[in-house]
């Protein structure tokens, strides 16, 4: 009877870990230009995004100096010929902000002060989600493999 009871348990703790595994990833904040303050010009948003990937309900965070630099949401059209007109949102609000990716589809960022022509605008394209596999517990977080490390020991104290 006792071995059935540890095969239970056992078998319990398994599936704990098992959901954790698969919780997925926790959003992740991209520094737009791959520094603090870097929402400028002569830095290479094409270049900074080719070593990001983005998913969906990502943050984006923009620094720059609001009395010089903006940050203004735009359709494709608009980015790819740097009209500052007829934009989607101005995302703008102190020269420290965020936006989060909540859809799957691709985004268009400018700078709508006339800086746009000396490069200051990023398109972020979000990749699918990651397929559920069992390398997902390995790309868990700290606090969920904490988690489920102290959710195990406490069972197995409780059980055994």
């Amino acid at each position: 009877m006792e071995f059935g009871r540890k095969i239970t348990i056992c078998l319990f703790m398994m599936i704990i870990m098992w959901c954790y595994a698969i919780e997925g990833r926790e959003p992740v904040l991209h520094r737009v230009g791959g520094g603090r303050y870097t929402w400028r010009p002569n830095v290479s948003f094409t270049n900074w995004t080719s070593y990001e990937h983005f998913y969906q309900d990502d943050w984006l965070y923009f620094g720059f100096d609001r009395n010089v630099h903006n940050v203004l949401e735009v359709n494709k059209t608009n980015y790819e010929n740097c009209i500052e007109t007829d934009f989607i949102k101005n995302v703008t609000r102190g020269g420290r902000d965020v936006v989060q990716l909540l859809e799957m589809r691709s985004y268009y960022y400018i700078c709508g002060r006339g800086f746009c022509n000396n490069g200051m605008k990023v398109e972020i394209n979000i990749e699918p989600d990651l397929p559920l596999s069992p390398t997902i517990f390995s790309q868990a977080s700290s606090t969920a493999k904490m988690n489920v490390l102290f959710s195990v020991i406490g069972l197995a104290w409780i059980f055994i």
